[in-house]
């Protein structure tokens, strides 16, 4: 008899209020959703976990931006990480890339874009926010 593997996200983010909206909306297509409150367990349950995604918010850091996502993926370089952001502007995006982010999703479009994003970084694709694309009400290019 063989068992199908746990369909499992690993979710950072320090703001209770939020991360239990984002559980709720992963808990409809994941079996398990494990919640970490800091960047030191965020890599390490990475590590140990083995997570299908990793969903983490920008501010969970509190030194450089995007070192603990270089840190999550030198140790366990196949993981599919989508940040969580505040930040519309390219540049950040970019920089998200950079350090091997697969997502770059704003926390104004959760609720209508967080699934699709996991959707299209499982499949392999990368994903970047239809907002973070904008600033000041226009498209700016890439």
């Amino acid at each position: 008899m063989s068992t199908k593997p746990i369909k499992c996200v690993l979710l950072g983010d320090r703001h209770h209020g939020l991360s239990e909206g984002i559980r709720s909306l992963l808990q409809r297509q994941f079996q398990a959703v494990v919640t970490v409150t800091d960047e030191e367990s965020l890599v390490e349950s990475a590590v140990r976990m083995q997570p299908n995604v990793v969903v983490a918010d920008l501010s969970l850091t509190r030194g450089e931006s995007f070192g603990w996502l270089r840190r999550l993926l030198s140790r366990q370089p196949e993981s599919r990480v989508i940040v969580l952001s505040d930040y519309p502007e390219p540049a950040v995006r970019q920089e998200a890339f950079e350090a091997g982010a697969a997502g770059y999703l704003l926390k104004i479009e959760i609720s209508s874009q967080l699934l699709a994003a996991v959707n299209e970084v499982l499949a392999g694709r990368r994903y970047a926010s239809v907002a973070a694309a904008k600033e000041g009400g226009r498209l700016k290019p890439d």
